[in-house]
């Protein structure tokens, strides 16, 4: 049994730790860690699952972003404890926070990630959005929450300038 819950700043250490454990060294070198830099996250969506004992067993969180001046959630990283993938839990805090970002409004989600995996959350492969070098852009995926939200966005991904 886990339980779900919002990420607290006394977890940010345990997440990072997580998510240095789930990727490779360098990670906060890539593309889309530097749209996150000093950009605060969108704390409604940062979940986390701990087990019963409260051990972190997987977290998820969500940055705003800008695509040709539109809002974005640039969603990631996403990770699952090592002995704990292959139980859903990755797709647990997908679904639960996607459904939770179309409460508070939010219109379309974009990521860096394996297309097989996440077209079953309804992403599909974004033609005219591009990530800062050096991005795959056949990895940039988009999901509209709402629908036509990702109809005539196009352009480079920045910081979220409200921010």
């Amino acid at each position: 049994m886990y339980k779900l819950e919002e990420e607290t700043e006394a977890d940010w250490w345990e997440v990072e730790a997580l998510y240095d454990l789930c990727f490779a060294p360098g990670r906060t070198a890539l593309s889309s860690y530097r749209l996150r830099d000093g950009v605060p996250t969108v704390a409604a969506l940062c979940l986390i699952l701990r087990d019963d004992d409260g051990t972190l067993a997987a977290a998820i969180r969500y940055w705003p972003a800008e695509v040709g001046g539109e809002d974005i959630l640039l969603l990631g990283p996403v990770a699952v404890h090592p002995t704990r993938q292959g139980e859903g839990l990755g797709g647990l805090l997908i679904t639960e926070s996607l459904a939770e970002a179309r409460r508070l409004g939010w219109e379309r989600v974009l990521l860096v990630g394996d297309a097989p995996y996440y077209s079953r959350f309804g992403f599909e492969k974004l033609d005219g959005v591009v990530m800062p070098p050096p991005t795959n852009p056949d990895r940039v995926l988009g999901l509209a929450l709402k629908d036509g939200a990702w109809a005539g966005v196009a352009g480079h991904v920045t910081k979220a300038s409200g921010v």
